[in-house]
């Protein structure tokens, strides 16, 4: 056994003079998150760089936001890009290196630029939308009319949301007597999920599309921040390419989502949803 000998610890202090010394500047970096979880007020992320051509993994690394500084940063971000961190988001974050001879390395985050990611988002959102004209489907949709007797509504919607509840209210309840069929095809309408979770509703209401006027699409308020899912291309292209009309009313006016777009109509509330459907039948 070499007389001369460090334990782990001792080495691992090194590393940590050694990072700080040779790393003392905090940095500018863009990266994906692969992950993004909070715990203990804290915000814990994976980064992720990847190859453009083949979207290979080139670069990771683990990134820590501590409280003090994440509860500065979160509400500023989210207010300004309408937006909560997610994974699959481009950032722009200020970090500096620090080793720890006990957890090891990490990045430490101390600014996140929103500016960024509002740009990438800006430049995702243009993308879906020149995609969508390319097929021919973004304007499918206003080429439908609403039919004249359109009382048998298929509606897509969180069962308990608020939202549902104020829309089903105004139908039944509207001054001209006129008697409504609504059919609730239950779907998540916030976070990741939100896409796959309408594309399977649509898809439900496709099978017996003979026993529909049309279809709503209904949110009631809410953060922006849970609006993501309304803004992808798989969804705007079922709705898009939809054989009935599409009405949405996803209960927020800042901000026009993809779906709002291609829908052959867009309200700001589920309560303006049905007020529509109602002042149809009015006018014929």
């Amino acid at each position: 056994m070499k007389s001369e000998h460090l334990t782990l610890r001792q080495l691992n202090l090194m590393v940590r003079d050694a990072i700080e010394m040779q790393m003392p500047d905090e940095y500018w970096v863009e990266a994906e998150l692969a992950e993004c979880r909070e715990r203990g007020g804290h915000c814990y992320l994976e980064l992720i760089e990847k190859e453009d051509a083949t979207n290979t993994p080139v670069a990771k690394a683990s990134a820590k936001c501590w409280r003090q500084t994440w509860q500065m940063i979160q509400p500023y971000f989210e207010r300004t890009t309408g937006q909560a961190l997610r994974t699959g988001m481009k950032v722009l974050l200020k970090v500096y290196a620090q080793f720890h001879e006990a957890y090891g390395f990490s990045w430490i985050v101390t600014d996140i630029d929103p500016t960024y990611t509002l740009g990438d988002m800006a430049r995702k959102r243009q993308e879906i939308i020149r995609q969508l004209k390319e097929e021919g489907v973004f304007d499918l949709q206003r080429e439908l009319c609403i039919p004249l007797f359109a009382k048998r509504i298929a509606v897509i919607s969180a069962a308990e949301a608020a939202g549902y509840g104020d829309f089903c209210r105004q139908l039944e309840d509207n001054e001209y007597g006129f008697k409504f069929e609504i059919t609730l095809f239950p779907a998540i309408m916030q976070g990741e999920q939100v896409e796959s979770s309408v594309v399977e509703a649509l898809n439900t209401i496709y099978h017996s599309i003979r026993d529909f006027d049309v279809v709503v699409i209904i949110r009631g308020g809410g953060a922006i921040s849970d609006l993501s899912g309304f803004d992808t291309l798989a969804l705007a292209e079922n709705v898009a390419q939809f054989p009935i009309p599409v009405i949405t009313g996803i209960g927020h006016d800042r901000d026009e989502s993809i779906l709002d777009m291609v829908a052959n109509s867009r309200v700001k509330t589920p309560t303006a949803a049905a007020a529509l459907l109602i002042d149809n039948l009015r006018q014929v």
